[in-house]
């Protein structure tokens, strides 16, 4: 294979890298994401015993369990790929990847299957998540006094 055929192989593959609507589906489908967790959140908070620290942690757990409930029933991939980044950028992002990776290699037993592998998409948000969450926090630290 010569150079220009493997540039109009890859042509066809490749997205276009920047495409309106796609980016107006995203914002809106991210849009309705956060609307779904804001009516989450004031239904929590209609008990009365819950306060606004609980209500937000409940509302993004039940989020979390959603979107980790439709990927296990395998529609959310479908959702995914007509709505785009919407829906992968927010926190159902981070539980899709999990729950995929945790079905993918769930064959190979809970130890070296789904133990070993559910963080394999998702690993390095956690970890360059912590690592800038602790480098932020020590230069509030010094610049800002605690």
């Amino acid at each position: 294979m010569n150079r220009k055929e493997y540039n109009k192989i890859t042509k066809k593959i490749l997205p276009n890298k920047f495409n309106l609507k796609n980016l107006f589906v995203a914002f809106i489908s991210g849009g309705i994401v956060g609307i779904l967790g804001e009516i989450i959140l004031r239904l929590y908070l209609l008990i009365p015993s819950i306060s606004m620290a609980e209500a937000v942690n409940l509302m993004m757990v039940t989020i979390i369990y959603l979107s980790s409930l439709f990927t296990a029933l395998g529609f959310f991939d479908k959702l995914v790929s007509k709505y785009k980044a919407g829906l992968i950028v927010p926190i159902t992002g981070f539980s899709h990847s999990t729950t995929s990776s945790a079905i993918e290699y769930r064959k190979e037993g809970l130890v070296s299957g789904i133990g070993s592998n559910i963080f394999k998409l998702s690993g390095s948000v956690i970890l360059y998540g912590v690592v800038s969450a602790y480098t932020f926090g020590i230069i509030r630290y010094i610049f800002f006094g605690g």
